[in-house]
């Protein structure tokens, strides 16, 4: 089992920026894979961010030189830079950890709320 504690959401005007940080807790294999994912009301949850252990990123093209992931594996942490913030950026954010299909663990979700 992996626990995940989400925090850093909020509401902030177009433009600005929020950092996100995910911590993981419990049964942590290296070579994992955490990352940030999305969900806006009536869409579907996508990808937003990912990093490896090894701190190879990949990012969805529409936050690409506006969000920046990083991670701290000695603390199990990862966290989600968030500047020039656009409307459509609002959504529920979720932290995920991936190893292999079987550890597959989602946190609860934390709101942005970016206003025109």
């Amino acid at each position: 089992q992996v626990q995940l504690v989400e925090s850093g959401g909020g509401l902030v005007q177009a433009g600005g920026s929020l950092r996100l940080s995910c911590a993981a807790s419990g049964s942590i294999f290296s070579g994992n894979v955490m990352g940030w994912y999305r969900q806006a009301p009536g869409k579907q949850r996508e990808l937003v961010a990912t990093i490896t252990t090894g701190r190879s990123t990949n990012y969805a093209d529409s936050v690409k030189g506006r969000f920046t992931i990083s991670r701290d594996n000695a603390k199990n942490t990862v966290s989600l830079q968030m500047n020039s913030l656009k409307p459509e950026d609002t959504a529920v954010y979720y932290c995920n950890y991936f190893y292999t299909s079987r550890y597959n663990y989602w946190g609860q979700g934390t709101q942005v709320t970016v206003s025109s």
